[in-house]
């Protein structure tokens, strides 16, 4: 009775997401061409120690088309040459402003101070926060900005391609897409402003100056390490529309270069998403028993009815199977939830150009996914700082001490 009941929640489990992924797989798509009427965006990169990509990051927004652009970088205490390099290429293109960092106020991330300032440093009347390892294409900012008119959003945030080149990379960040796709309902986030249904990435976000600096912006968010969550949510919070774009094709990024880079990367800002502890439970067995037991039990099925079949009975305390019919359907419904797990997965591998040794081992990156976000909530329960680039983070505000 246990292993039918398992079987059963597994099929439940992996069935959800497998069919909501297929829906909003179609209504998941990337800006369409439009005018932009060349309106001035203001791209603005908080950068900490990118010496080695800030230079490429910039030049690939300063080849935008269609778009009356400006690039204001804030070099954030950075203990490299970002700065220097910015300052270079401002001397060339006048289009390029330097931001010093200021003091780090008690209370605020750094991320978040950094955008703050660079947002008070522009009038324009669109603002794109973009990271410093996103490599635009000349057209990925000209038709964000047609998707955002199109769209009549206040937040349009865009996913670009994930290079993954390490095994954790490849285990692990494909799985944001199965996960934002297989647990949103993109319908329902579209037909208003409910906080429940915010989402975005916090790599790329353009949003309107009006309505950004009416919500409070990032000073409303300052302790956060999930602005790509806690900024959409703000918006939805004071009434308005936001929205997510594909931009697979017109956008790219490397994220994490160290397997330790990865891990930390994704733990830091885990207890703000599915590490949180009201959270974390549920996902723990939603995703197990979904995308990690499907495979489990189609190798149990099949070791009990070979076992039924040569006449040495099932193997187990807890299962009795002697009828041949029912061990047959065990089988089959474990096989259907193998392949309802794995469907969302290797329909990825296309659309976002995901490694296929990633979608073969599929749960074994959503083990190691949710091994991520229980580290994370022990280290903010024994009150552990969680580092990343040379700053600790407070587990009780999210604040950082240099």
């Amino acid at each position: 009775m246990v292993l039918e009941i398992v079987i059963a929640l597994a099929v439940l489990c992996s069935l959800f997401p497998a069919v909501l992924f297929v829906v909003n797989l179609r209504r998941f798509a990337a800006p369409r061409f439009g005018n932009s009427n060349y309106v001035r965006v203001a791209v603005l990169i908080p950068a900490r120690d990118e010496e080695l990509g800030i230079k490429a990051c910039v030049e690939n927004v300063l080849a935008s088309r269609e778009v009356d652009l400006e690039v204001w970088v804030l070099d954030d205490d950075s203990a490299d040459r970002t700065g220097d390099i910015v300052l270079e290429m401002a001397a060339v293109d006048r289009r390029v402003r330097l931001v010093m960092s200021t003091h780090l106020p008690r209370g605020w991330t750094g991320k978040q101070h950094a955008c703050w300032e660079l947002a008070k440093a522009t009038t324009a009347p669109l603002l794109l926060f973009l990271d410093a390892d996103v490599r635009l294409d000349e057209w990925a900012l000209a038709r964000c900005v047609a998707g955002q008119r199109s769209l009549n959003v206040s937040l349009l945030s865009g996913f670009p391609r994930l290079i993954a080149v390490g095994f954790m990379e490849q285990m692990l960040l494909p799985l944001i897409h199965f996960v934002l796709l297989g647990f949103l309902p993109l319908g329902r986030m579209r037909k208003g402003t409910d906080p429940a249904y915010a989402a975005g990435c916090g790599q790329l976000m353009l949003v309107e100056r009006e309505a950004y600096f009416a919500s409070g912006g990032h000073a409303a968010i300052r302790e956060t390490r999930h602005d790509g969550l806690r900024l959409p949510r703000l918006f939805r919070e004071h009434g308005y529309r936001t929205d997510i774009v594909d931009l697979t094709n017109l956008a790219s990024a490397r994220m994490y270069e160290k397997p330790s880079a990865v891990w930390l990367g994704l733990a830091k800002s885990a207890t703000e998403g599915m590490a949180a502890p009201r959270r974390i439970v549920p996902y723990t067995l939603l995703l197990g028993l979904g995308q990690v037991a499907p495979a489990i039990l189609v190798l149990l099925t099949l070791v009990l009815t070979v076992s039924l079949i040569t006449h040495r009975g099932a193997i187990g305390t807890t299962v009795n199977i002697t009828d041949p019919f029912i061990s047959a359907l065990l089988v089959f419904a474990s096989l259907f939830a193998l392949m309802a797990s794995y469907l969302p997965r290797l329909l990825a591998v296309p659309r976002f150009k995901q490694p296929l040794r990633s979608a073969w081992l599929h749960p074994l990156g959503v083990t190691m996914l949710l091994a991520v976000q229980w580290y994370a909530l022990a280290r903010q329960v024994i009150g552990r700082p969680v580092g990343w680039r040379a700053r600790r983070y407070s587990a009780e505000t999210g604040s950082e001490a240099l």
